[in-house]
């Protein structure tokens, strides 16, 4: 192997994390998780076949990690963007602060709402910016099954954020 073990974690624990947490939203959950995901690479990684990068292979060990922790407990949990991402807002007006916490509480209840396939590829293709081919891989889809999850995956979210404007305003 090229990189060490060592390595591989600090290259790629925080990508992991951050999906895991977007997922299961308890920051404890979620570094229990990524532990678990780097826990099971290190004791496969002899099966990594280079097939994808070691980035989405270590995405759908997450991925499974995860799921396998809702079936473990039989739940399904939403997940919501909150202080845990420490999104920098630092050069932000208090008005800016306020209206970009407000639209991520929206963004954050709006996903929460949609179906887990819906959420999962938005979660790997617009928040972890993983390719279709990656996405593909990591949800064991074909890369035209996720390109039309994505398409009605967006139009539900805007749907849904409509829904929740109109209850609001």
């Amino acid at each position: 192997m090229e990189k060490s073990l060592e390595q591989l974690y600090v290259e790629y624990s925080d990508r992991i994390y951050r999906y895991i947490f977007l997922q299961v939203r308890q920051k404890e959950l979620a570094e229990d998780l990524t532990q678990e995901t780097f826990y099971r690479a290190f004791k496969n990684i002899h099966s990594f076949n280079k097939q994808a990068s070691m980035l989405t292979w270590l995405l759908k060990i997450a991925r499974n990690a995860t799921y396998d922790h809702f079936r473990r407990k039989r739940i399904i949990r939403f997940f919501s963007l909150d202080k845990d991402l420490n999104v920098d807002t630092s050069n932000l007006s208090l008005e800016d602060e306020l209206l970009k916490k407000d639209m991520t509480v929206r963004l954050s209840n709006a996903l929460a709402s949609l179906k887990p396939t819906y959420r999962d590829v938005l979660i790997l293709r617009k928040i972890n910016e993983s390719s279709i081919k990656e996405t593909a891989y990591i949800l064991g889809w074909t890369e035209t099954k996720v390109k039309s999850t994505m398409v009605r995956a967006f139009a539900a979210l805007k749907k849904e954020m409509y829904r929740m404007e109109g209850e609001n305003g």
